[in-house]
C-alpha cells in the first residue's frame, strides 16, 4: 500500500503532506491512532487494574474543551499559513534561533519518549515470539521504517484507519473474553477493588501531597497539554496542516474530541478485568516477575500481553497481539515522520547554502526518516525505567516540553510586545522550573507541569520583554489573525462543550 501511494510523490511536501488531499475523517483516525498507542494499550490497562484505577478517566476530560481551544484560535491560525514544520511559524513571529532552540528540543525529548514506546513494544514481542530484545525492536522498527520510507504522510495516514479498526475491534473482543473468564460483568465488576471504581478524585491537589493523579491536576493539566500536544507538537499538529482547508481541519478536530473517549473507556475497561483476574488468582502478578533489572517485582507493562497468552484462545490471542502492534506502528510511523520534516524543513532546507532540486529533497525526506528511526531505536536501550508503566513514561517526558511550547505560540499569537530574546528567555524558564520539579519534588504531579511550565515561560516573557523593549518584526507588525468562525464551526464547538460537560457528570456517577 505504501509503495502504491507513493506514485504520486514528487517533493518534500507531498511527502510530509500528502499533496493536502487527506479528508478531514482519516486525519482525524490517524491522529487518534496515533494518541491511543501501544502506549496506552499497555499502560492504562495496568494503571486501572493495579494503581489508580479508573481515576485515569479524568485526563480525558480536558479533551473536548482543548479541541475548542484549538479550533478557535491556533490551528486555523497554523494552517492558513500552509506550512510543513509548525515551528516555522516561530521563525516568522519571532527569528531563526527561536526557531532552532524550539526544533531542536522537539527532536531531542520526541526522540527519549519514542525510545519508551519501542522498549515497551519490545518488551512484549520479546515476550510473545521468545526471542531476545535486540530481536524483537529490529522485528517492529523494520516493518514501521520501511512503509514510513516509501509512502510518507499518506501511508502514515492511512495505515493509522486501518491499525485503528484493528486496535477498537481487538480492544472490545479483548474486554468481552476477560469479562467472560471472570464469570461476566456483575462477578467482574463485584472483586474489583472498591477504591479503584472511583472515576472521580477530589481527595488530593497533587501539590506536594503525593497525589499525583488527583482530579485537578489531570484536568487542567490534560487541559494544556492536549492544547500544547495536538496544536504544537508537530507529531500530532503536521496531520492537521495536511488537511484540504482550514474548515476541514476544524471537522478532523471536532471528529477526534468525540471519537477519543469511548476508545479510552474500552482499554480502561479491559484494565478492569485484568485487575479482577488478579484478584481471583494472585499468582498472575507472578507471572510478571520476569524483568532482570528488578528481580521480584512485577512488570506491570506486561500485563496485558501475558494475561492474554495466558488466558486467550488461539486465534484471538493473534488478533488482540497484533492490534497492539497496530497501535505501536500507528504511534512510530507519524513520530518518524515529523521528527524528519522537522529536521528537513527547520535545519537541512533552511540553512543549506545552495538550493537543492524537488527529488534531491524527497530523497533526502526519506533518508532522515530512516535516520531518525535507527536513533529511535538506540534510545530505547536507555529509556526504559523512568516510571512503572510505558504511559506515564512518555506523558512525563512530554509534559518537560507542554507548557513552555503551547505559552511561546500562544505568545506569538496574541500579543506583538513579546519579542524573540524574551520569549526564548521564557521558554527556556519554563523548561526549566519544569525540569527542577522532576529532580527535587517528586510530590508534585507531573501533570501540574504542564500548567506551571506555561505560567511561568508567560510571565517571565512578558516581564523580560518590559526591560528589553525589543521592536517587533515586520511580520509581527502586519499579523492580524480574525476570528472568523462558520455557523458549522460554531455547532462543532457548542456540542464539544456539551460533550465534555456530560463526560464530567457521567464520571461523577461512576
Amino acid at each position: 500500500m505504501s509503495a502504491w501511494l507513493s506514485r504520486g510523490q514528487h517533493n518534500r511536501k507531498d511527502y510530509y503532506l500528502g499533496g493536502n488531499s487527506s479528508g478531514p475523517l482519516a486525519i482525524a483516525l490517524s491522529t487518534m491512532a496515533t494518541q491511543c498507542s501501544t502506549n496506552s494499550l499497555l499502560g492504562v490497562p495496568a494503571f486501572v487494574a493495579f494503581n489508580g484505577g479508573l481515576v485515569w478517566l479524568q485526563y480525558e476530560l480536558g479533551v473536548p474543551f482543548a479541541m475548542i481551544g484549538l479550533m478557535l484560535l491556533i490551528m486555523p491560525a497554523l494552517r492558513s499559513l500552509n506550512l510543513i514544520s509548525v515551528y516555522q511559524y516561530v521563525e516568522d513571529r519571532f527569528d531563526l534561533r527561536a526557531r532552532l532552540l524550539l526544533s531542536g528540543l522537539f527532536l531531542i525529548l520526541r526522540a527519549f519518549a519514542t525510545g519508551v514506546t519501542i522498549f515497551g513494544v519490545g518488551l512484549m514481542i520479546a515476550r510473545v515470539l521468545q526471542v531476545d530484545f535486540l530481536m524483537a525492536v529490529l522485528i517492529l522498527m523494520a516493518a514501521t521504517i520501511i512503509y514510513d520510507f516509501l509512502g510518507g504522510m499518506k501511508a502514515v495516514i492511512w495505515s493509522d484507519v486501518i491499525q485503528i479498526v484493528l486496535i477498537f475491534g481487538s480492544v472490545i473482543a479483548a474486554v468481552v473474553v476477560a469479562v467472560n473468564i471472570n464469570g461476566g460483568i456483575g462477578d467482574t465488576l463485584a472483586i474489583f477493588p472498591p477504591e479503584r471504581k472511583q472515576a472521580i478524585d477530589f481527595s488530593g491537589t497533587g501539590l506536594g501531597d503525593g497525589q499525583t493523579f488527583a482530579f485537578w491536576p489531570m484536568l487542567l493539566g490534560g487541559f494544556f497539554l492536549y492544547l500544547a500536544y495536538y496544536g504544537c507538537d508537530q507529531t500530532q499538529a503536521q496531520r492537521s496542516l495536511a488537511t484540504r482547508s482550514v474548515g476541514d481541519t476544524n471537522k478532523a478536530l471536532f471528529i477526534g474530541g468525540l471519537l477519543r473517549f469511548p476508545l479510552v473507556v474500552t482499554y480502561c475497561l479491559l484494565g478492569v478485568a485484568i485487575g479482577s483476574f488478579a484478584a481471583y488468582h494472585p499468582e498472575f502478578l507472578e507471572q510478571l516477575k520476569i524483568n532482570p533489572d528488578k528481580p521480584g517485582e512485577p512488570d506491570l507493562n506486561l500485563a496485558v500481553p501475558v494475561f492474554i497468552l495466558h488466558q486467550f484462545p488461539t486465534g484471538l490471542i493473534g488478533l488482540v497481539l497484533v492490534g497492539v502492534l497496530g497501535a505501536a506502528m500507528s504511534s512510530l510511523d507519524s513520530t518518524l515522520n515529523s521528527m524528519s520534516a522537522v529536521t528537513m524543513q527547520d535545519f537541512i532546507h533552511r540553512l543549506t547554502p545552495r538550493q537543492l532540486s524537488d527529488k534531491q529533497e524527497l530523497i533526502l525526506s526519506k533518508l532522515t526518516t530512516v535516520l531518525w528511526g535507527v536513533a529511535c531505536l538506540a534510545f530505547s536501550f536507555v529509556v526504559g525505567g523512568i516510571s512503572d508503566t510505558v504511559v506515564e513514561s512518555v506523558n512525563k517526558i512530554g509534559s518537560l516540553l507542554n507548557g513552555p511550547l503551547l505559552a511561546l505560540f500562544t505568545m506569538g499569537l496574541l500579543t506583538k510586545f513579546i519579542g524573540a530574546r524574551a520569549a526564548v528567555v521564557g521558554l527556556i524558564a519554563g523548561l526549566v522550573s519544569n525540569g527542577l520539579l522532576w529532580k527535587f519534588a517528586e510530590d508534585v504531579s507531573w501533570l501540574w507541569w504542564n500548567v506551571f511550565g506555561f505560567v511561568v515561560a508567560w510571565v517571565i516573557a512578558s516581564l523580560f520583554a518590559m526591560i528589553d523593549r525589543q521592536k517587533p518584526n515586520e511580520y509581527t507588525r502586519q499579523q492580524n489573525f480574525r476570528l472568523e468562525l462558520s455557523s458549522k464551526t460554531k455547532r462543532q464547538v457548542a456540542i464539544l462543550a456539551i460533550y465534555g460537560v456530560l463526560i464530567g457528570v457521567g464520571l461523577s456517577l461512576v
